[in-house]
Order: structure tokens, then C-alpha cells, then sequence
């Protein structure tokens, strides 16, 4: 009965939130505090002490960071000067614009910095060099979630964050490598994406005459604050990624397993922004602004309600039903799916993997199925459907769409092609995956 109630309420949370447009996080908070403290009788410092406190700094810190790229234009100018670079392959626009949300999106801006930064310039392009502007859309919605999902930048650092706290919840299991586990799940996207723009690249007849008559116009060079935060950019990326990854090429090595042990993206983003911030390369009042309260809120809200589940046994629960009641080479397709659902009403890292992530390391344990595969298609499947106009992405698109006439065309189609084709691609490419491995 009470894991009844707590699925009732997760599903309210997220029907509120988006019936409300309030923070489904807020919503959480308040039934995570009245399930907890007057059902199951825990003290309100319990509830409270569920905030995930580590989650909720690496984000702050990292973007806090990469807001100072953003406001001194550093971003844009890299974006800009990537597109030029791939002028001589006009035919090869989509998979150009791919490459350069994934660039941007693994030097650290921010999903809705990239959609922000290139869906402008996106439908502009389309409409120079007669492309399909929904290929254009999925073009840089897949880049930017796929290199949003390398383990340094933004959505990677929230789902190793999320699948190390999955297996606290169960300590009897031997916890997955989240680095490794979050490395998978980017070339996992990768490969998935690149199928996806190219099949939206090469099956729409839009195209046929794709990249005739556009004019790239050389960006101007960087100035001397976007060099030095370019600079900078790359200087953390070699901080964060060269000991974990010398410790996977030298599992042996003490010395660099005991330095890796105390690389923590989040305290190392920090000091570069304090050192960004000493250099005056952007104002800190605009800094602090631009950080991502509501979604710090609303995975810290959804979290604290997991963690209620987890105290009550809803999550091992739902587990063993799944892993008893859905048949083995159906459960990647089951979570790609579900999690497309969820998606398409909620936020991936908010609400989604909060959910979800929690059910796998049982799961994996009584199946046999690759914990970090079926992470891989949880995380697959919600993103496969954030190209929805109901989405933030989606309506970030949209909202870049300066006529009334095609913003009413590119919404139907994003609605009734764009993600049916993404979510069924998915789920099948989830599903040859997980076999296979």
C-alpha cells in the first residue's frame, strides 16, 4: 500500500509540475516531507538530510564555470567558427552542425546554452542551403545531448552522480565504474545519433538539394578574453578527464589511483571559475545569475522523493516486478520506452533517471543484463524524445523560429515525425545493444 501511495505521488508530482508549470521539484519536496515524516514516521531531519548535496554542487560549480564562456561570447565564437571551417561539405551540413553541438556541449555549455547558441543560426542555415529544418533540429538536439553525456560535461557529471547513488541504496552489490559506465553511455549516443541524423539526413525528400547556395561569412577572431576562457576550457578538461583516464591504462598504479581518487569535477570547476572570475574575463553578479536554479531544484526535489522510496522498498519492488513479470530481452526496450514517456512530460535528469536509475542495480543483478547498458538505454530513451515541442529543447527550437507560419509547421512535425521516428529507433537500437552486450 505505502509503495503504492509513493508511485501515486511521483506521478502527481510530475502531472503537477507540468499542468502548474511549477517546479515538479517543489511538488516532490512536499510529498517526499508528508510521505516520510506521517506515514512511514521518520524525523524531519531525515527528510532533509535525502537533498543530494553532492549532486546539487557539481552542477552549480560546473555551470558556474561555463557561464563565464557563455557571457563573454567565447561559445558563440567557437560555434561560429566551427560551422565555417566545414563550408567546403555543404552535403554534410547536418552531421557538421551534429559536430559542433557535441564540441560545444563536451567543452561544458549546457544543453539549453547549446539549443540557445545554434538553433538561431540553425534555421537560418536551413533556410540558405534549402535543408529540412527538422533534420536541422534533431541535428543539434542529438549533439547536444550526446556530448552533454560525456562524463566531464554537464548531464554526464548528474548520471554518474545518480548511478553511484543508486548503488549506495544498495550496498550489498558491487557498485559500477561511473566514469567507465558514463563513457559507454556517450558512445552508446554517439552512435545512435549519428544513425538518427542520418536517417532523418538521407529519408527526407526535403533535402534532395541540401547545401546549394549557403554562405558562410568568416566569424571575426578571438578576442583576448575569449582565448584566455578557451584556454582555460580545455586546461579543466585535461585536469578532470588525464588521471581517471591514466588510471584505466594503469589500473597497478598507486600513485595515480590515489590522485584520481581525489579528482572531483565539481571542486575543480570551482577553481577555475575562481580563477576566471580573477582574471575579469565576466562579471560574477551575471555568473551566479545564469546558474540553473530550477533545474538544481527540481532534481534535488525528485531526488529526495526517490530516496523516500528507496527507505520504503518501493524501488526493490518495482525491481523484482519487472525483473519477474517482463521478459528478459524485452527490459531494455521496457526502460527506452518508459523513460520516452517520462520525457516527453518531464526532465530527464529531473525527474526521469531520478526514477529509474534506482531500479537498475537489482535489476541487472537478478537478469544478468549489463547495469551500465541498461543505464545507457534509460538514458537513450528519455533523450529520445526531448525533441518535443513540449520540451524544453524542442520549444527552444521553436521559439528561434522567427515566422508564425513555419513555427505552427515545424511544431506538428516535430511532433508527429520527429520524436515517433527518434522513440522507435531507440528502442530498437536499445534493444540490439543490450543483447549484443
Amino acid at each position: 500500500m505505502l509503495s503504492a501511495v509513493i508511485i501515486l505521488a511521483i506521478a502527481v508530482a510530475i502531472y503537477l509540475g507540468y499542468k502548474t508549470k511549477i517546479n515538479t521539484g517543489l511538488f516532490c519536496i512536499v510529498f517526499a516531507y508528508v510521505i516520510g515524516c506521517f506515514i512511514m514516521g521518520l524525523k524531519p531531519k531525515e527528510v532533509i538530510a535525502f537533498w543530494p548535496t553532492n549532486t546539487m554542487f557539481v552542477i552549480l560549480s560546473v555551470s558556474l564555470f561555463y557561464n563565464v564562456a557563455a557571457i563573454n561570447g567565447t561559445l558563440e565564437k567557437m560555434s561560429g567558427s566551427l560551422l565555417y571551417a566545414c563550408r567546403k561539405f555543404p552535403g554534410m551540413l547536418p552531421f557538421a552542425l551534429f559536430a559542433v553541438a557535441v564540441i560545444l556541449s563536451v567543452m561544458g555549455a549546457t544543453y539549453f546554452t547549446v539549443l540557445a547558441f545554434l538553433a538561431p543560426i540553425t534555421l537560418v542555415i536551413c533556410d540558405e542551403s534549402r535543408m529540412d529544418k527538422v533534420t536541422g533540429a534533431v541535428a543539434i538536439n542529438c549533439g547536444a545531448l550526446c556530448g552533454g553525456n560525456f562524463p566531464t560535461s554537464n548531464l554526464g557529471v548528474v548520471f554518474r552522480g545518480l548511478a553511484d547513488t543508486a548503488y549506495e541504496a544498495s550496498p550489498e552489490l558491487a557498485a559500477v565504474d561511473s566514469f567507465g559506465m558514463e563513457m559507454q553511455i556517450f558512445f552508446f549516443s554517439m552512435i545512435f545519433s549519428l544513425i538518427l541524423v542520418a536517417i532523418f539526413r538521407y529519408g527526407t525528400k526535403e533535402n534532395k538539394n541540401i547545401g546549394k547556395g549557403v554562405v558562410f561569412n568568416k566569424p571575426e577572431a578571438f578576442t583576448k578574453e575569449q582565448s584566455t576562457t578557451l584556454t582555460l576550457m580545455i586546461a579543466m578538461m585535461v585536469v578532470v578527464l588525464i588521471f581517471p583516464l591514466l588510471k584505466i591504462l594503469m589500473p597497478g598504479n598507486e600513485s595515480i589511483s590515489y590522485i584520481a581518487g581525489k579528482v572531483d569535477v565539481g571542486l575543480v570547476a570551482i577553481i577555475f571559475a575562481v580563477i576566471a572570475l580573477l582574471m575579469k574575463l565576466a562579471p560574477q553578479k551575471d555568473a551566479i545569475a545564469r546558474i540553473p536554479w530550477n533545474t538544481i531544484i527540481m532534481i534535488a526535489g525528485a531526488g529526495m522523493l526517490i530516496a523516500v522510496a528507496v527507505k520504503a522498498g518501493t524501488i526493490e519492488m518495482l525491481s523484482l516486478w519487472v525483473g519477474s513479470n517482463v521478459p528478459k530481452p524485452l527490459i531494455p526496450i521496457a526502460f527506452s520506452i518508459i523513460a520516452a514517456i517520462m520525457s516527453f512530460f518531464s526532465s530527464t535528469t529531473g525527474v526521469v533517471a531520478p526514477a529509474l536509475f534506482p531500479l537498475i542495480p537489482a535489476l541487472a543483478a537478478s537478469t544478468g543484463l549489463s547495469a551500465p547498458v541498461l543505464f545507457a538505454c534509460t538514458v537513450l530513451g528519455a533523450q529520445s524524445s526531448a525533441i518535443s515541442p513540449f520540451s524544453s529543447g524542442g520549444s527552444l527550437i521553436l521559439g528561434s523560429t522567427p515566422k508564425e507560419e513555419d513555427r505552427n509547421t515545424l511544431f506538428n512535425r516535430l511532433l508527429m515525425v520527429a520524436v515517433p521516428v527518434s522513440v522507435l529507433v531507440c528502442a530498437a537500437y536499445n534493444f540490439v545493444v543490450a543483447m549484443v552486450l
